[in-house]
């Protein structure tokens, strides 16, 4: 049982032991009283991003996975997990031992990270919850961190001199409120623990530090054992099972009755996936649609140039399969969640080979695995002018793509999404057309280009955030819209649907659920809008959540709360279909 952090029990030792641990008993015995769980023989880490795992060995390589604002500012870390292999269980004391080898001595930092809760990230910004992070820098030191989930940056950061490199062993112990140190049996000093494990789970995260790793192999995690200690208990947890128990009562359900092909969808984070199980019984059973809310963008699995990473995107799709769900897969060229590298040459040519490449390699490792590709997202401008003097509305400001090819880089991606994967239908996706205006028309003007040069786009995705009131548009103007691209031969969605309600708003509540249930109705109303989806379905990890403070707050947006309770958004999106 996951303990509060209110009422939990200390978690008394925390060692890693990098070296061979002797007397080992065998993988799968209770730890509880001193016996030992093998973690590496017979578990999976093949789906652990930036590793390789082969003869119980795993190899680490550097991914530098970051995390950009918006803007394309900043560069947040975002190093990878193990969501789909083993994670702890314990109620009490315990021990982690490990063995890593080419470490230290210029070889590049190297680091086992053990989280006490897994970070969420909320739309292209990562949380870090409570975790530690002990490790062997390239000079040799043995570093210790501390998050304890309240801010982006270590509470505590502590370096002893160490010597250390080739195979090393460390050990870290937590005794009461801190952790001890040591390496090779020498103890090196103590770190305050501020109730890192207070949930009771241990989740394993191994990173390679790319600004110090100019070796391509990495370093090497040749053993990794649990113990408990003094008695208490300790238990290895595998991955879950992906497949979930469906309903005749859901969303997906009613959507299969239309008559027609119609999807219901949603947006989905693998964290949450893989370590919350009333999230993942809900994922599964009350959509017929996914669409990767962040693992599919060029920042998460191209962070380097050359170096592709699908692990995090394959298990996604993984879900997806189990479940009889389709794949939306978002999105193969945008301007924002570039890694810094698909930014830096300004050579129109090399710029226009970049696109090029990474969609021929993403959507060719997903060929025949989903059924729609956002190709282009958001080529619209944020600047008004842009609609009135001459540039037909498209965006110019931040965008490698555009400033190097002009419009033709639209035509050119979906003609190479097509070549990658010609079964797959291909949308071009927006925000802010569903109302009247200046913005709509060009986008409309855009797509009829794109048809008239032959350009294989099949669909426009309609995002419907409603983030604020005045972006609440009429069902009947969003009507007019879906039935304008019918005349052209081009099918419609709704991609991202989220309504923000602020707490002062009289109604809030009914007023979200009308808004979604009116755009539902006219998809199920109008032939060739094929799919309704919202941008996540519970507020517990909307990216609406106010992240200017920390922990961020979260929103009233979706048609789960916080706590993954239905609200009425949830029931008039049931009545919406039923009245169809």
């Amino acid at each position: 049982m996951d303990l509060g952090r209110g009422t939990w029990r200390r978690l008394t030792a925390v060692a890693l032991v990098m070296a061979v641990a002797a007397g080992c008993t065998r993988q799968g015995e209770s730890a509880g009283g001193g016996n030992d769980e093998d973690l590496l023989r017979n578990h999976d880490w093949t789906q652990m991003p930036g590793t390789i795992a082969r003869n119980d060995i795993l190899r680490i390589s550097a991914l530098d996975r970051h995390i950009v604002e918006q803007d394309s500012s900043g560069g947040q870390p975002n190093p990878p997990l193990n969501l789909a292999g083993p994670h702890l269980r314990s109620d009490g004391d315990f021990t982690v031992t490990a063995r890593m080898s080419g470490v230290g001595d210029g070889g590049g930092d190297s680091w086992l990270r053990l989280y006490g809760q897994v970070p969420v990230i909320y739309d292209e910004w990562r949380q870090e919850r409570p975790s530690l992070r002990v490790g062997v820098t390239a000079g040799g030191r043995v570093k210790v961190q501390i998050w304890d989930g309240e801010g982006d940056e270590p509470a505590t950061s502590k370096e002893f001199d160490c010597g250390c490199s080739g195979t090393v062993t460390v050990a870290v112990s937590s005794i009461g409120d801190t952790f001890r140190v040591k390496a090779d049996g020498r103890r090196l000093g103590t770190v305050q623990d501020p109730g890192v494990f207070a949930e009771g789970t241990v989740w394993f995260g191994l990173e390679a530090d790319a600004s110090t790793h100019e070796r391509r192999e990495g370093w090497r995690l040749t053993q990794l054992i649990a113990r408990a200690e003094s008695g208490d208990s300790l238990r290895v947890i595998k991955a879950p099972q992906l497949r979930q128990e469906q309903s005749d009562d859901s969303l997906r359900a009613r959507a299969a009755e239309v008559g027609r092909p119609f999807d219901v969808g949603t947006a989905l984070a693998e964290n949450p996936l893989l370590t919350d199980s009333r999230y993942r019984s809900l994922a599964g059973s009350q959509f017929s649609m996914l669409t990767p809310e962040n693992a599919f963008k060029p920042q998460f699995l191209h962070p380097r140039r050359g170096v592709y990473d699908f692990r995090d995107a394959d298990l996604l799709v993984r879900f997806a399969r189990a479940n009889d769900m389709k794949v939306h897969a978002h999105t193969l060229v945008w301007h924002e969640a570039l890694p810094d590298w698909m930014r830096e040459n300004d050579d129109p040519e090399e710029v226009r080979r970049t696109m090029l490449r990474h969609i021929a390699t993403v959507a060719g490792h997903f060929k025949g695995r989903v059924a729609e590709w956002d190709v282009v997202n958001e080529p619209m401008s944020d600047d008004e002018k842009s609609y009135t003097n001459g540039d037909l509305g498209l965006r110019s400001e931040q965008s490698p793509w555009f400033e190097a090819m002009g419009e033709e880089y639209i035509d050119e991606a979906f003609r190479a999404a097509h070549r990658a994967d010609p079964q797959a239908r291909l949308f071009l996706n927006e925000y802010g057309v569903e109302e009247e205006g200046e913005r709509w028309d060009a986008l409309y003007d855009l797509v009829t280009r794109l048809k008239e040069r032959g350009v294989p786009i099949d669909g426009v995705g309609f995002q419907n955030h409603e983030y604020a009131p005045g972006d609440r548009t009429d069902p009947e103007t969003f009507r007019s819209h879906v039935r304008d691209l019918a005349e052209l031969g081009v099918q419609a969605r709704v991609s991202e649907m989220d309504v923000p309600v602020g707490e002062d708003e009289e109604d809030g509540r009914q007023i979200q659920a009308d808004e979604m249930a009116g755009k539902l109705r006219v998809c199920l109303e109008e032939p060739n809008c094929t799919s309704f989806s919202t941008w996540g379905f519970t507020d517990r990890y909307g990216s609406t959540a106010d992240t200017k403070i920390y922990p961020p707050r979260t929103a009233d947006s979706l048609p789960w709360d916080a706590g993954l309770q239905p609200k009425p958004a949830y029931e008039r999106l049931l009545d919406a279909f039923d009245e169809a």
